[in-house]
C-alpha cells in the first residue's frame, strides 16, 4: 500500500518520537528503584517527544495547525487542517515500566480525521489508516475480528482513576457486560485500545472521559478497518464528548446497547 505524502510525514515523526521515547524508557526502569522516582522524568520525556513531532510536522506542512496533548492548540494559516497528536498515551504505564503505551498523531481536515498514525514502539507495531485507504499494520491489511457471538468476544475499556467522575457508570457497565462476554480488559492506552479492535485482536472497546488526541487516530483505524465508532450518548460528538463505543460488525449493535444500558 502506497501511502500519500502526509502520511509519509506522519509516520517519520512518530517513529522519531518513538525511538526516544524507548530510550528513556529504559532510564524510567531503572529510576522505578529510586526514591524520587520517575515522574518529573517522564513528564520531561513526553514533552521532548511532543516537541519533536510539533518540529517535524512544522516543518513538512507550516500550514497546519497543532492540538497536542503537552502544549495545547496552535492555530495554522490554512483553518481546514490540523494535527492531533498525543506523544506518549500509556503515560502511567510508562511510568511504571509497563511496555505498552504508544504515538498517536492525526490529521483533521474540515473536522474529519482523514489520517492518523498509531506507533507502539516497544514492539514496533505501527497502526496507520487514511479514508477511503483502509487500515493497515506495518505492510499487513487490518480487518476487524469477525466473531458474532458475544459469549466469544473479548472487550477493552479503561476504568477511572483518582477524582474522576465516571466510577459509577463504569462499575454499572462491567455488571452488565461482563456476564454477556468472554472478557473485558483494561490495558491502560486508548489509542493502542482501538488499534487493536482494527487488527481483530479485541472485538470491541469504550470508554469515557477521554482527550481528542487520545482516540482520534484510533477511531479511523477502527472504521477502515471495518468497524463502527460511535458516541456513547447518541445525538453527540465523539471527539468533543470522549465517551465512545467502537466494535466489529457482527457485535456492535448489541454491544452498544449493553454500554448505553438500552
Amino acid at each position: 500500500m502506497a501511502a500519500s505524502a502526509n502520511m509519509n510525514v506522519m509516520q517519520r515523526a512518530a517513529r522519531t518520537a518513538g525511538r526516544q521515547l524507548v530510550k528513556d524508557f529504559r532510564e524510567v526502569e531503572q529510576l522505578q528503584v529510586s526514591a524520587k522516582g520517575p515522574g518529573d522524568f517522564v513528564t520531561r520525556a513526553d514533552r521532548a517527544a511532543e516537541e519533536t513531532i510539533r518540529k517535524m510536522l512544522r516543518e513538512a506542512r507550516p500550514s497546519y495547525g497543532f492540538l497536542g496533548e503537552e502544549g495545547g492548540e496552535e492555530d495554522g494559516e490554512d483553518p481546514t487542517r490540523r494535527w492531533i497528536v498525543d506523544p506518549l498515551d500509556g503515560t502511567t504505564n510508562y511510568l511504571h515500566g509497563l511496555p505498552h503505551w504508544a504515538v498517536s498523531i492525526a490529521l483533521e481536515h474540515k473536522g474529519r480525521i482523514v489520517s492518523g498514525v498509531v506507533y507502539d514502539p516497544a514492539k514496533d507495531e505501527l497502526f496507520w489508516a487514511e479514508r477511503g485507504e483502509g487500515a493497515w499494520m506495518n505492510e499487513s491489511r487490518l480487518r476487524v475480528s469477525g466473531r458474532t457471538r458475544l459469549i466469544e468476544c473479548i472487550y477493552a475499556t479503561g476504568l477511572p482513576f483518582a477524582a474522576k467522575r465516571t466510577l459509577p457508570a463504569s462499575l454499572q457497565d462491567l455488571a452488565r457486560i461482563l456476564p454477556e462476554t468472554a472478557g473485558v480488559r483494561r490495558f491502560g492506552s486508548a489509542a493502542l485500545d482501538l488499534a487493536y479492535v482494527a487488527a481483530g485482536r479485541y472485538d470491541g472497546y469504550w470508554e469515557r472521559e477521554l482527550k481528542a488526541w487520545d482516540i482520534a487516530a484510533g477511531m479511523l483505524l477502527v472504521t477502515e478497518a471495518g468497524g463502527f465508532v460511535e458516541p456513547i450518548r447518541e445525538g453527540t460528538e465523539v471527539l468533543e464528548t470522549g465517551a465512545l463505543i467502537a466494535a466489529n460488525a457482527g457485535t456492535f449493535e448489541r454491544f452498544s446497547k449493553l454500554v448505553r444500558n438500552a
